[in-house]
């Protein structure tokens, strides 16, 4: 559904802050259904770009269907438009104008045309030369061995990948520069 003029109150300053980027035209508030590790429903809720709306709603509904977990889909003024926070507590979650931790470009995430399922298991890592790699979010390290065991975990050929893969999302755990486990994007 559109933005409501409450929902741009709660958006304003904290995941909006520039229409230049995107308009509130674009934009679109989801409510899903999604099931945590123990099997218990939960309603969600995020806001995306109106052109992946209906990919994630398709998406969403079979995940549930299935009961493959996703711990958190909370609106990212949760966390205080802090993504580090979000990902924290495990938190799925799409729009949030902000840039890329590497480079300053803003990140697909600005135009709500990327996705962050369960973040805290599924790490963003990127080498930088002459420094520690980064790796997002803090303390995550021990799920990039993609071999550790979590409910949580996003792996190519799982469910999720497949749902995202099928309706022409990219994976960031794919990317050769880097991984980004948790990210899809169009």
């Amino acid at each position: 559904m559109p933005i409501s003029e409450e929902q741009k109150a709660l958006m304003q300053g904290c995941s909006f802050h520039d229409e230049k980027i995107v308009s509130w035209d674009e934009l679109r508030y989801l409510r899903v259904l999604h099931s945590d590790a123990e099997g218990n429903a939960i309603v969600g809720e995020m806001v995306c770009n109106k052109v992946i709306a209906e990919d994630l709603l398709l998406i969403f509904k079979e995940l549930y269907k299935a009961q493959y977990p996703i711990e958190s889909i909370l609106l990212i003024e949760h966390f205080h438009g802090d993504d580090e926070a979000s990902m924290q507590a495990n938190n799925t979650s799409c729009f949030n104008q902000r840039h890329i931790p590497i480079g300053g470009l803003m990140s697909k995430h600005s135009y709500g045309m990327a996705v962050d399922i369960n973040p805290k298991y599924n790490p963003y890592y990127k080498v930088r030369e002459g420094k520690t790699p980064l790796i997002r979010p803090e303390g995550s390290e021990i799920w990039l061995d993609r071999r550790e065991s979590s409910p949580y975990l996003i792996r190519k050929g799982d469910l999720c990948y497949k749902l995202f893969k099928q309706r022409g999302f990219h994976w960031g755990g794919e990317w050769l520069s880097g991984k980004d486990y948790q990210h899809f994007e169009k």
